[in-house]
């Protein structure tokens, strides 16, 4: 296993900067998650790993050693690509053996670790099949397979689930991650897709117009993000975020939500963290999940608009014009398009955020 540290590291293609000063500690033996948008910097991250670009500034370091000028061949590190990359021409077998092949390693030694790895990603029926006729799925199983055979210290995979299906993405998932606790690699997973890096990896590095802007593990960035951006891109579906101004109350400290004609609420905790912001403008956030609704009751009424029944959950669509609300639930709601309900947030899971910054109000 290795230790990756990004020490300063800026990527610039002519007079654009794909990344900004990227420092980054990934531990030896982590799945670290590259989390962002397309174009954020995260593929261009992982290559500069890999050694197929060399950083404009900064270092990279594996255990402390600089890999600057160092040949991707000489780094130790495999790599799985989105278009699985593996050699059609070969049948499932030979493309497994071909690493170890070249490594010069004994006839006995690559077959059995070409039966190991089959076996453990249910390839071995396919071992004499032709490459060339597979399926998309089998492809990426075949191509992740190649690169885990070499057992290198890091392993590096952009978006490698992207063009297979849902259903074997979700199979995937589970693999990924059993493959890297029976390897003990560091692995370094690049993805738009929130649900992936929430549940495999140990941490998720979020990122956005090339600036690193949450680390932390995936419920820590989910339950407590830094800005604007994290908590909207963070979750399915993101956070809700209100526009509204601090106000004091005899209730203590809320927050006006100006079209939604409510003073909500805030948790002692959070009213102590926004003290300091009272009479300014804030963003009002809180999670789908964090939302209660009747027909009649305590709350604020909003309207209906839609909802989504997807199997054992149900997204319930509120709300009109810039103060629209989701609320998600695990099972099925009375509420129907037309009618109106009445929303209730847990304070305690409120987030607020400044308005002119974007970033989180949290105590000192």
């Amino acid at each position: 296993m290795t230790a990756i540290h990004l020490e300063n590291l800026v990527k610039r293609f002519g007079a654009f900067t794909a990344l900004k000063t990227m420092d980054l500690e990934i531990r030896d033996g982590e799945f670290m998650a590259l989390l962002g948008p397309s174009g954020c910097g995260k593929s261009t991250t992982m290559n500069m790993i890999a050694g197929m670009e060399g950083p404009s500034e900064g270092r990279i370091l594996f255990d402390g050693r600089d890999m600057n000028g160092v040949a991707m061949g000489r780094r130790g590190v495999g790599f799985v690509f989105q278009n699985y990359a593996i050699f059609t021409h070969m049948n499932v077998y030979d493309n497994l053996a071909y690493g170890l092949r070249v490594r010069g390693l004994p006839d006995a030694e690559i077959d059995s670790r070409v039966k190991k790895i089959a076996d453990f990603l249910q390839l071995t029926p396919l071992l004499k099949q032709p490459s060339a006729k597979l399926s998309v799925n089998i492809l990426q199983r075949l191509a992740i397979g190649r690169s885990a055979i070499v057992e290198p210290a890091i392993f590096l995979l952009d978006e490698p689930l992207s063009n297979v299906d849902a259903a074997f993405r979700a199979v995937m998932r589970t693999e990924l991650k059993h493959l890297q606790r029976q390897f003990r690699q560091t692995m370094v997973y690049v993805t738009h897709d929130q649900l992936e890096a929430m549940t495999m990896a140990d941490r998720i590095a979020v990122m956005d117009h090339g600036v690193l802007q949450q680390v932390g593990t995936p419920l820590e960035v989910y339950n407590n993000p830094v800005n604007l951006f994290v908590a909207g891109f963070i979750g399915s579906p993101g956070m809700n975020l209100l526009r509204g101004s601090l106000a004091d109350s005899d209730r203590g400290l809320v927050v006006d939500l100006g079209e939604l004609g409510l003073t909500a609420p805030l948790s002692p905790e959070v009213a102590a963290a926004a003290r300091a912001h009272a009479g300014r403008e804030v963003v009002y956030g809180f999670r789908p999940e964090r939302v209660s609704l009747s027909v009649t009751g305590e709350g604020v009424p909003m309207p209906v608009t839609f909802v989504e029944r997807i199997g054992a959950r149900t997204i319930a669509h509120l709300g009109t014009g810039a103060q629209r609300v989701k609320a998600v639930f695990d099972n099925d709601v009375t509420a129907e398009s037309g009618t109106t309900v009445s929303v209730a947030v847990e304070p305690a899971s409120v987030r607020l955020f400044d308005a002119a910054t974007g970033i989180a109000i949290r105590e000192a």
